[in-house]
């Protein structure tokens, strides 16, 4: 079994993610990042950035159907680029939230709105002690949180009443499909050199979920999934 290990220092695994990151040819140009999630179709992640743009899309016109005022934190923002996504609705305001510091400088310097900030700090009880959200976002991010109930049990916690939590861009496993996918994560970031990165990499499963009151938006496994290739993803909201 792989040594599985919470972010103990926020500096140590933020100089180790980043440079996964460049080792993997995630870190863009300003004008690359503008058009995000439109990219050439050469890129090396081209294949990627189609699958996030359609979810994207869907989470954006989604929140559009609110129509009303909604504060919307992202948690794990990355370089900003679905922050400033949602925050082109009508009537929102937005805070993209991340460890990495580079990104984050980056998304400050790229996308200004009256109504987007990026904030450069760790996910926890104190990050946000006088602010309560109607949405919070987890694309592509809830792998990096060891226990999915503890990241949840905080984020809901956070919402106004109504609230909803987003999980998007992320892949659930089956409880028995969980050791082997932490032997491949571990065998990919050997491969590139980081094999540290295994540790702070975690699989979750539907059942982490049981007892909270949750609604799969979209199915992965369905069969109008694979009618329509709307992607490998599950779409999930969680509500206080």
């Amino acid at each position: 079994m792989i040594a599985k290990a919470p972010i103990a220092n926020k500096t140590d695994f933020e100089e180790l993610y980043l440079a996964v990151r460049k080792a993997e040819k995630r870190i863009y140009t300003d004008d690359q990042l503008r058009a995000l999630p439109d990219i050439g179709p050469l890129h090396v992640h081209a294949g990627e950035w189609s699958l996030r743009k359609r979810s994207s899309l869907r989470l954006i016109n989604y929140l559009r159907r609110k129509s009303r005022s909604l504060r919307i934190l992202e948690v794990g923002c990355g370089n900003g680029w679905l922050s400033a996504k949602m925050a082109e609705i009508p009537g929102v305001d937005v805070i993209g939230l991340d460890i990495n510091q580079l990104e984050i400088n980056q998304a400050n310097r790229v996308f200004i709105k009256d109504n987007l900030e990026f904030v450069y700090d760790v996910f926890n009880e104190d990050t946000f002690p006088d602010i309560k959200f109607d949405v919070i976002v987890f694309a592509a991010s809830l792998q990096y949180f060891p226990s999915v109930r503890s990241v949840l049990d905080l984020a809901l916690s956070l919402l106004n009443e109504n609230g909803e939590v987003h999980i998007m861009d992320t892949h659930f496993y089956k409880p028995d499909e969980i050791e082997r996918a932490n032997v491949r994560s571990y065998n990919y970031y050997n491969a590139l050199g980081f094999s540290g990165m295994a540790e702070h990499y975690f699989h979750h499963s539907m059942e982490e979920l049981s007892g909270m009151r949750h609604h799969i938006l979209l199915n992965p496994n369905s069969l109008m999934r694979l009618l329509d290739k709307r992607g490998p993803f599950h779409w999930i909201t969680v509500n206080r």
